[in-house]
């Protein structure tokens, strides 16, 4: 059974990003996948300030949530990571936590996710798909840093009321589908 991971960036929920990924998870789900979710805006993760204390072996210096999510990320298959576009990158909730990977980076962390499987999930108010460009890259290049594979993303433009997504059933079916091969 497939351990997935969602990471909700957006700060509301039941908006487009929340949406979006819940059709993810709702097609996970019914090919028997096991899914934990995240709710960045629900929980305390502090910036990474570079001490390095995880690259020598000690816990992260910063006293958050972040400590026992490096488990749960650990012990999942795939991360969904679920964002909108925020002045042309991802929110500040996500970038905070993905500052946090850093733990990954060193060579003994690196090996608990290399191989570790991954998806975009990535609304937006403008019509334009370069406008996602930034958010598409920073994942690119960081999950290849770390040796995580990008297995897909949903980027869906067009999108900016709360709830607006649901006009746009063709990408729902698009997530639900992706969800069903994750799993």
């Amino acid at each position: 059974m497939r351990q997935i991971l969602t990471v909700m960036g957006s700060p509301r929920r039941n908006g487009n990003t929340h949406i979006l990924v819940s059709k993810i998870i709702e097609g996970a789900q019914a090919s028997g996948a096991v899914v934990n979710e995240l709710f960045l805006g629900d929980l305390t993760i502090r910036e990474c300030d570079g001490c390095h204390a995880c690259w020598k072996g000690k816990e992260c210096s910063k006293d958050d949530d972040m400590r026992a999510i490096y488990t749960v990320i650990i012990q999942s298959d795939v991360i969904i990571f679920g964002t909108p576009v925020y002045w042309y990158g991802p929110t500040a909730l996500m970038k905070a936590f993905i500052d946090r990977f850093v733990y990954f980076n060193c060579p003994e962390n690196r090996q608990k996710i290399k191989g570790l499987s991954a998806v975009l999930a990535v609304p937006f108010e403008e019509d334009d798909l370069e406008t996602a460009r930034g958010v598409i890259e920073f994942f690119q290049k960081s999950l290849a840093y770390l040796e995580v594979n990008l297995l897909g993303q949903i980027i869906v433009p067009g999108v900016g009321e709360k709830g607006a997504i649901r006009n746009k059933s063709q990408y729902l079916q698009q997530a639900y589908d992706l969800g069903r091969k994750l799993a």
